[in-house]
């Protein structure tokens, strides 16, 4: 009789696996995303300054991005479902130290702990889907977990931000450890394993880095990864300015932050349901230039409003925010699923790889960037964001094409983790 690792489709709804696979990509957002309406009183109650706090954000980014490296391809030699139930156990645990924390050195610790944990949901949820579904069938499953999974970003900061004024700072971590027992539960409940044992592969480390050297000197994997990361960028760079953008820029309070989160979401998620739409009608490459020409027109736009004498207010603040959002979401899910089809048989490394390099971006753009930019008027915030918009779509354009036919595998080309060892 088969098991569950034997026959996974048998054992998942569509819409069950996508819900299931969105909450844990819940994760990241909600351990940035519900901290932001805290900022001042954490500040003030552990005795640093607003840059940081700052810093807790981007010591979790570091710690994300370094255990990114070793999520998937501990799920390519384990199973996805031990992998998920462990992380989840852990960011629990984690976020019980972070309430506890009785000084900014001790926070510090717990956010790394969390973010060496967190990012198990969405780097093997990737892996899972690719495990159960192929082409257009991927890309509607993840286009179906963005959309949902753009709930998070949105109800996040308004969560924190009535934990925040109803029980303090503190009360945030006890709600992202309530959030992580409901989770391993879901989880050991109805999250069945995808990956056969006959299809794993024992990880080593020597292997494992000489695998991830081989993806990084292939000019398509580097350079769609970086097109996602610049992509992806140009919006965190709003998301990390958050506090800035509500408090300074909008004058308004800790329970006014879904007036930035509600719009921007609500722009990725109509993004991600019309690339779900789109898939299987449309080529991923027309849908990443309608991407892109979305996220210029909304950099454009938002440069051209902020340095103009219109006063600095609603809605009109936040519009090309969410317009840049709409189009990350439809470029997302194709050039992720083009990163994950260069290596089929190290789907949980790629997915790794990938996110590792976004996430060191995104560290850097929450530690460096968006403190420098504090205390400038908005159109700085704008130039910049658009910046990384146009260096993601550059890095689109050189990646390497062979008369508009998709590019083979590479996985019989190159040692890559584990191969020959199974």
């Amino acid at each position: 009789m088969p098991t569950n690792a034997d026959s996974p489709k048998a054992t998942h709804s569509r819409f069950g696996l996508a819900a299931l696979l969105a909450a844990l990509a819940m994760f990241g957002p909600f351990s940035i995303d519900t901290m932001f309406p805290a900022f001042p009183a954490m500040a003030g109650a552990l005795g640093v300054s607003d840059v940081a706090v700052q810093q807790t954000l981007s010591v979790y980014l570091i710690a994300y991005a370094a255990m990114a490296l070793f999520h998937g391809p501990l799920s390519d030699a384990y199973g996805r479902r031990r992998l998920i139930l462990v992380g989840t156990a852990v960011f629990t645990l984690a976020s019980v130290g972070c309430a506890l924390a009785p000084d900014l050195g001790w926070l510090l610790v717990f956010r790394a702990v969390q973010g060496i944990s967190a990012g198990v949901g969405i780097i093997v949820g990737r892996a899972i889907i690719r495990d159960l579904y192929d082409g257009p069938d991927a890309q509607r499953l993840m286009s179906t977990v963005t959309m949902i999974f753009g709930v998070a970003p949105a109800i996040a900061p308004i969560i924190g931000g009535w934990v925040f004024e109803w029980a303090g700072w503190q009360a945030v971590f006890w709600f992202l450890c309530v959030f992580g027992v409901l989770l391993w539960l879901g989880c050991l409940l109805w999250l069945r394993e995808t990956l056969p044992v006959a299809q794993r592969q024992p990880i080593s480390v020597g292997s494992l880095w000489g695998g991830y050297a081989e993806m990084l000197r292939d000019p398509m994997f580097r350079r769609l990864s970086w097109s996602a990361a610049f992509n992806f960028g140009s919006l965190f760079l709003f998301i990390s300015s958050a506090p800035m953008f509500v408090f300074e820029f909008l004058g308004m309070g800790a329970l006014d932050f879904g007036w930035f989160f509600v719009p921007t979401i609500s722009g990725m998620m109509v993004g991600a349901w019309l690339s779900g739409r789109l898939a299987g009608r449309v080529s991923a490459e027309r849908c990443v230039g309608m991407a892109y020409a979305a996220m210029l027109v909304a950099g454009v736009a938002n440069i051209a409003y902020c340095s103009s004498s219109l006063p600095f207010a609603l809605p009109w603040a936040v519009l090309p925010i969410a317009l840049t959002a709409f189009g990350i979401a439809i470029a997302f899910p194709a050039i992720t699923l083009m990163l994950l089809d260069r290596y089929p048989t190290h789907r949980g490394a790629a997915s790794s790889l990938q996110s590792f390099i976004s996430l060191v971006f995104n560290a850097v753009i929450a530690g460096a960037a968006a403190p420098l930019l504090h205390g400038h008027p908005p159109v700085w915030l704008a130039i910049s964001a658009l910046t990384l918009s146009v260096a993601g779509y550059i890095a689109w354009q050189m990646r390497p094409r062979a008369d508009g036919t998709p590019l083979p595998p590479v996985d019989s080309d190159v040692p890559l983790p584990n191969e020959g060892q199974q």
